[in-house]
């Protein structure tokens, strides 16, 4: 699903840490060595089909490498 996030990510809570997370080998393969976390938080997103909704999100995050592979877990409310 494409999607857009639109402002900031509230909420925002991390519930795994490195070798937590079932995908550490293919994120850092992919994109380099780092303090990884997988993270979970409530933002506006805009669909592909132009729809804005509130959609809980989760995504993984390392220093240095930045924020990485968002989805959406679940739409909560459309705006």
């Amino acid at each position: 699903m494409h999607f857009e996030v639109l402002g900031e990510i509230a909420h925002t809570e991390t519930f795994a840490v490195g070798t937590s997370i079932r995908e550490i080998a293919r994120l850092r393969k992919k994109y380099g060595k780092g303090r990884w976390r997988k993270r979970k938080g409530v933002a506006r997103v805009r669909l592909a089909d132009g729809t804005t909704h509130r959609a809980e999100v989760h995504w993984y995050e390392a220093t240095g490498i930045g924020k990485r592979e968002f989805k959406i877990k679940r739409l909560i409310e459309r705006n």
